[in-house]
């Protein structure tokens, strides 16, 4: 590809940390420009339909929704992080999906006002771990040995959790040995730990921290 791709970002958006796994997984060489959502500037608002990031940018055409643009990456660059059969890259997609709705349950969770909302996403995230354990590989990854797209759109979730845990909240995989065992395969990947910046641990739990959700008082306990 002859033009450099731009990510514009948000520091902490596990959304954009999808693409950014994908982009180093694939040594790709990319721009990211960081912009603050609660101040959005009006040029990425002309870009993005839905005022989200992550929004991928190609020249002068424009990218959104992380899940399209890892898929316009793996059509791309190579090597090939999808599975490589119709059935099993459907499958993918669809557990891709179901990762978002657990990263919208983390959210929710870590944004709780007060218990019964923070059970709430609790036990979401609890009930997906355990659908997600039934057709987890042996691992380390997803379907085995190979990382893969669905492991990039994972590794944000498993990421946030596993530095929940560090801080003081439970640990959503410890009834799931598989979904543990592919957490920490996921933490641990190259492409993870540089997915995001040396201060990511601080930034995101203090982002909690400020809120001052039911969670940030877990956090604080």
């Amino acid at each position: 590809m002859s033009q450099k791709p731009r990510l514009i970002s948000f520091d902490v958006c596990p959304f954009v940390q999808r693409s950014v796994i994908t982009l180093l997984e694939k040594k790709v060489d990319f721009d990211i420009d960081y912009i603050d959502l609660a101040n959005k500037p009006d040029w990425f608002l002309k870009l993005s339909p839905t005022g989200k990031v992550p929004v991928l940018q190609v020249g002068n055409d424009v990218l959104f929704e992380s899940a399209v643009i890892n898929e316009y990456l793996d059509e791309v660059y190579a090597p090939m992080l999808h599975a490589k059969t119709p059935l099993e890259r459907a499958k993918h997609r669809a557990w891709i999906e179901f990762g978002s709705s657990l990263l919208v349950a983390h959210y929710q969770m870590t944004n709780a006002a007060d218990e019964a909302a923070y059970n709430t996403a609790r036990e979401t995230l609890y009930k997906g771990f355990a659908r997600v354990e039934d057709v987890l590989s042996e691992g380390p990854y997803f379907a085995g040995d190979t990382f893969m797209l669905v492991d990039a759109a994972w590794a944000p979730l498993m990421l946030r959790l596993h530095l929940l845990a560090r801080h003081g909240l439970e640990d959503f995989t410890a009834k799931t040995p598989k979904v543990s065992a592919w957490q920490k395969a996921l933490v641990a990947r190259p492409s993870v730990t540089a997915s995001v910046d040396s201060d990511f641990e601080g930034k995101y739990i203090r982002r909690i921290l400020d809120k001052g959700g039911y969670s940030a008082g877990k956090l604080a306990a």
